[in-house]
C-alpha cells in the first residue's frame, strides 16, 4: 500500500515511511559475505550501508535512522553487544538480526541478552530467506 491510499489507512507519517526504501546497516566483517546480503537486500529495493567493524557501526546508528541491523555475533573489530545496545539507546525502534557460525546462544538466549534482537540466524542461511526476515521486521 502507497501514497495517499496508505495516508488514508495509516495516517501521514506511515504513509511517509511506505513511500521510503528501509535503511538496513550489515555489520558483518566477512567482506564476501556482506556483498551477497547487500545485494540480495538491496534488489528488494532497501537502501543498504555495510561496514566491518563496531566503531563503524556505532558512527552509522549514530548518524542516520536504521530500521534493521544485520549483526554477525562475533565480530574480529569490537563487540557485537555494544553494537546491539548503542542501538538500542540511540535508535530504540531499530531490530537487529543476529547472524553467527557458531553455537553460541543457540539456545535462544540471545533474546535475553539484547533487547532490540528479533532474530538469530546461522551465517550460512539463504541470503533470499535474510531478506525476506529483513522486509518483515523493517515494516513492523
Amino acid at each position: 500500500m502507497q501514497g495517499a491510499r496508505a495516508a488514508e489507512v495509516y495516517g501521514s507519517e506511515t504513509a511517509d515511511r511506505a513511500t521510503q526504501a528501509m535503511d538496513v546497516l550489515i555489520v558483518e566483517d566477512n567482506d564476501a559475505l556482506g556483498r551477497i546480503w547487500e545485494s540480495h537486500l538491496v534488489r528488494q529495493g532497501m537502501h543498504v550501508t555495510r561496514v566491518q567493524s563496531a566503531d563503524d557501526a556505532i558512527a552509522e546508528i549514530g548518524a542516520r535512522p536504521v530500521d534493521v541491523i544485520v549483526l554477525n555475533l562475533v565480530l574480529k573489530s569490537g563487540s557485537a553487544f555494544a553494537i546491539s545496545d548503542y542501538a538500542a539507546y540511540r535508535r530504540p525502534s531499530a531490530k537487529v538480526i543476529f547472524v553467527t557460525n557458531t553455537t553460541f546462544f543457540s539456545d535462544g538466549s540471545i533474546f535475553r541478552h539484547s533487547a532490540n534482537a528479533c532474530a538469530f540466524l546461522r551465517s550460512s542461511t539463504p541470503p533470499d530467506d535474510l531478506a525476506a526476515l529483513v522486509a518483515h521486521y523493517g515494516a513492523a
